[in-house]
């Protein structure tokens, strides 16, 4: 399962944010959104896991968790519009 993590303190690093979900199952990515132009974190990222009822309860006990002082919002991501 594909899950959106947002409102990351910018000082947040993919290992860190990798130790976390990795406390409820098999993280296989971590992936941070970066501006386009400047190269910054936007406190955004996608984080896949292997197990869809592990990241099921990620999402229900993170969601809304403080991280390096920051509420998280830790939801299922959907697929991109076109």
């Amino acid at each position: 399962m594909n899950i959106y993590v947002g409102n990351l303190n910018y000082k947040v690093r993919e290992s860190d944010l990798q130790k976390v979900m990795e406390d409820y199952g098999t993280v296989t990515e971590v992936k941070f959104i970066k501006d386009r132009e400047t190269g910054r974190f936007r406190g955004i990222a996608f984080v896949e896991m292997e197990d869809a009822a592990a990241a099921a309860k990620a999402i229900e006990e993170l969601d809304g968790a403080e991280y390096f002082g920051r509420n998280m919002v830790v939801k299922e991501a959907r697929p991109p519009k076109y």
